[in-house]
């Protein structure tokens, strides 16, 4: 099939059939139960009919009706995020469509979408899908909602073509090209790594402002993603540069990671919501939450978690006694930290901190 017409409902299709797989159903089963033809159905888990161009009233309905038929909801929510994934992909393998703007430049987009992306070009599977088991199945599937490698080809030289393009546009193309320059770092070849990384460090000048600047949101991105490709020492000085000792700097960030983690629900158009001093819009509880859930799981990024969740706390001192469960298992897991050697000195004091007041509270 088309380059062009293969990859537009791919990943919320497999998701789609990983909900119905935790039932379990079958494809016929679930077509009967949901009221469509087993084509349509086959359709939306294929992607050749993307779960995105239903009506808004059956897409809504699909939503409520899968968690109701026994679907994992852990599984269902994640539709959102995997047709916002499809949205980027089509962008690349589509022809363009004059006045359409690009997806990366329309939202602020989330963990869980970059999570999708990743899965569609690398074969990762997201966190919360790791783990489960593998149902059987008749005859060969593939593993993950995969692209092929003409179509990841053509993908990431999009990105690639759009991160350049959306400099020369300035200050309203700075959302497209950081969001852009941060997924090429998802590509694994040695030649686009090598790119990548040309390109992520001709960018470097950007890192060097203290607090926050108009640049912030770049150059956490830029240094997230060198630190991806290797790379954490602009990770480290980003932390001490721009977000340590800068109340707006530190606003900043716990605002960034309230909305790449899902505790703000609103979308964001651009990053303007991270200078929002309130820090109204998202619950600390459900923040730290999600920070103590990928602590263990951020090699390369964990002085970034590890400095967030201090802040966070220092804050929020009530949290520990608000979410006394998740401060255990916090404790548990900086201890694990503490004893091992992948922290900087920065992280190893913050973290030290956290681990005495976690203390105070047993």
């Amino acid at each position: 099939m088309a380059a062009s017409t293969r990859g537009m409902g791919l990943i919320a299709g497999f998701v789609l059939r990983t909900a119905r797989e935790s039932i379990p159903r079958s494809q016929e089963e679930m077509a009967e139960l949901l009221g469509v033809g087993v084509g349509t159905y086959q359709g939306w888990e294929s992607g050749r009919r993307p779960v995105s161009n239903m009506r808004g009233a059956d897409l809504l309905g699909l939503r409520r009706r899968l968690p109701a038929l026994g679907a994992d909801p852990d599984v269902v929510v994640l539709l959102d995020a995997a047709m916002d994934a499809d949205r980027v992909i089509e962008a690349a393998l589509a022809s363009a469509r004059p006045g359409v703007p690009h997806p990366l430049s329309e939202w602020v987009h989330t963990r869980d979408t970059a999570h999708m992306i990743a899965w569609a070009v690398n074969g990762s599977a997201p966190p919360a899908l790791r783990r489960r088991p593998v149902p059987a199945r008749r005859g060969p599937v593939a593993p993950a909602p995969r692209l092929a490698p003409t179509e990841r080809t053509m993908f990431f030289a999009h990105l690639r073509d759009s991160a350049e393009a959306a400099v020369r546009r300035g200050g309203e193309g700075a959302l497209l090209h950081r969001q852009a320059l941060y997924l090429t770092s998802y590509d694994r070849g040695p030649d686009a790594a090598s790119w990548t990384a040309h390109a992520l460090h001709s960018r470097r000048g950007v890192l060097v402002g203290r607090g926050w600047t108009p640049h912030w949101a770049e150059a956490r991105s830029t240094a997230t993603a060198l630190a991806r490709l290797g790379d954490p020492q602009p990770l480290w000085d980003f932390i001490e540069r721009s977000i340590a000792d800068s109340d707006d700097g530190e606003v900043a960030n716990l605002n960034y990671w309230a909305l790449w983690l899902g505790a703000i629900q609103r979308p964001q158009a651009s990053d303007a919501f991270m200078r929002d001093r309130r820090m109204t819009d998202w619950d600390p509880v459900t923040l730290l939450r999600r920070l103590v859930q990928g602590l263990h799981q951020a090699p390369g990024f964990v002085d970034l978690y590890a400095h967030t969740v201090w802040a966070l706390l220092e804050a929020h001192a009530w949290l520990p006694l608000a979410a006394a469960e998740l401060t255990r298992t916090l404790a548990r897991r900086t201890t694990q930290l503490l004893d091992g050697n992948a922290l900087s000195e920065r992280s190893r004091r913050e973290l030290s901190t956290v681990h005495y007041r976690l203390g105070e509270h047993d």
